[in-house]
């Protein structure tokens, strides 16, 4: 997926112009991924502090290059369908940023109650994008069932996609007003002190920290496929094609049950009987869950460290 998300940004992004923000840990893993990208385009996090921090640390590489560059920010656990739309909507956005002082994130219309992903109150259409992007009122960050599906229901909210685009000065300029304690630090001190000073910074997101304090943030509203693979059940809903088969990796046995994923490549699973479940078969844990509660396994891990219980993190 990180090979899908470096090739599908060109265009409207110059090949030669794409960073990949990584962490030690994984940096390896990065250029096995990517045999060709240019060493110079791969920066490394000594640990990670959360999209602020890596934001800011991307913002500052590309400014001391380009001071007046616009940067899109693209997760790359991202499933996109019909990239030629996708490149036509970061255009667009890009086309935005560059205009203005604008924070600018892409917006996907909601199709259901999802507790796992940011909302965003939509305000005015912005003039001369013809009601394609649109002033930013609020962000609801990962609400409860009940208040997602009201949010829907009201209408005039976007999920937040996580990509964004802004000029390299004007995100500089929200993380110093906003984020001090973030910036600063890497502003100041870099080279060989990075590593101590990044373990020092506070651990934020862009959206809690910049985007819901900033006064000029824009959307556009999406209009290709998307899906965030960041639960479980978004990933049954790829493997099954959604059309509620269950969604099987490894060794399962499913009888009389559908819409069901089961990832289990070492021991045998069965299921009987159920519907809409997560089972999956780890060599020292075993999650099952409804496929529904599939973000909130964030509760999970907030439990074992409560209870000391790490080494099954």
């Amino acid at each position: 997926m990180l090979a899908e998300t470096v090739e599908r940004v060109s265009p409207p992004v110059a090949r030669d112009r794409v960073l990949v923000v990584t962490g030690r840990v994984h940096a390896a893993a990065v250029r096995r991924a990517l045999p060709r990208f240019p060493r110079a385009g791969l920066v490394v996090e000594p640990e990670p502090r959360n999209t602020a921090a890596a934001i800011a640390l991307a913002a500052l590489h590309i400014a001391r290059r380009e001071p007046d560059a616009v940067m899109a920010v693209l997760p790359s656990d991202h499933a996109i369908g019909d990239v030629g739309v996708f490149r036509r909507d970061l255009a667009l956005a890009l086309d935005i940023a560059a205009r203005s002082s604008a924070l600018v994130t892409i917006g996907i219309p909601p199709t259901h109650p999802e507790t796992g992903y940011g909302y965003i109150r939509l305000g005015p259409p912005v003039p001369g994008t013809r009601g394609r992007a649109l002033a930013a009122r609020g962000f609801i960050e990962k609400p409860p069932r009940a208040r997602a599906a009201a949010l829907i229901a009201d209408g005039d909210v976007l999920w937040n996609s996580g990509i964004f685009a802004w000029r390299v000065d004007t995100i500089l300029a929200a993380l110093r007003a906003h984020l001090p304690d973030v910036v600063g630090p890497l502003e100041r001190g870099g080279g060989r002190a990075l590593a101590r000073v990044y373990r020092r910074l506070p651990a934020i997101s862009i959206d809690r920290g910049v985007l819901e304090r900033a006064a000029a943030v824009v959307t556009v509203r999406a209009r290709f496929p998307w899906s965030d693979v960041g639960s479980w059940a978004a990933l049954a809903a790829l493997w099954a094609g959604n059309n509620g088969r269950n969604a099987v990796r490894g060794l399962a046995v499913p009888i009389d049950s559908r819409g069901c994923l089961v990832d289990s490549p070492e021991r045998l699973v069965a299921i009987l009987g159920v519907d809409d479940l997560v089972v999956v078969d780890t060599p020292d844990a075993l999650l099952v869950c409804r496929k529904d509660r599939a973000q909130d396994v964030r509760l999970v891990v907030d439990e074992l460290r409560r209870r000391r219980l790490g080494r099954y993190l």
